[in-house]
């Protein structure tokens, strides 16, 4: 047997997501109804109508059942319930930013020196961290390097959603020269 192709795959991305998550966003309909209440508070007819100007005709009552599916993953949650005539309307919002994105085709051209440079500095401060996360939480095996990992990612996380969330305040803007 000879070998056609083999090439080295180099790991540059984690994708950090619980499996209650994954299973909340695999949906397309969902994942838009996430990125709907990302700063703004709608009901389940506003959400119903949002979603019929892109395209996806969903009954009010499937509307309902993403919504459960969402709230029960811990993705969205009820920021306000009105009363109106006798009847309830519950309004749902989220904490989660959900970046959908399509990289164009020469993005690691055209940023991989900034990548390459900020990399490295984050790295620094990350090396930093890690030992002293590393006595948490043993797994089975009693080895902590998954949560340890975890933590840190969470922390790079907050700490990324802190200066996008800033960035509309001060045009958060990278060169890539």
């Amino acid at each position: 047997m000879s070998t056609l192709l083999e090439k080295e795959i180099k790991v540059n991305r984690i994708l950090t997501t619980s499996v209650n998550h994954a299973h909340a966003i695999e949906d397309p309909a969902r994942a838009k109804i996430v990125e709907f209440l990302y700063h703004r508070i709608l009901s389940a007819e506003q959400i119903s109508n949002e979603l019929k100007k892109i395209g996806y005709k969903k009954a009010l009552t499937t509307v309902r059942h993403h919504l459960e599916i969402l709230k029960k993953s811990g993705l969205i949650e009820i920021a306000r319930i009105e009363e109106s005539r006798g009847a309830i309307t519950k309004f749902y919002s989220t904490s989660t930013k959900l970046l959908d994105y399509s990289a164009p085709i020469d993005f690691d051209l055209k940023y991989s020196k900034v990548i390459d440079n900020t990399s490295l500095k984050i790295e620094k401060i990350l090396k930093n961290l890690t030992p002293k996360t590393s006595h948490l939480k043993k797994n089975k095996g009693g080895h902590s390097e998954g949560y340890s990992q975890y933590l840190v990612m969470e922390i790079m996380n907050r700490a990324m959603t802190n200066i996008l969330e800033n960035s509309g305040k001060s045009n958060l803007s990278i060169k890539s020269n």
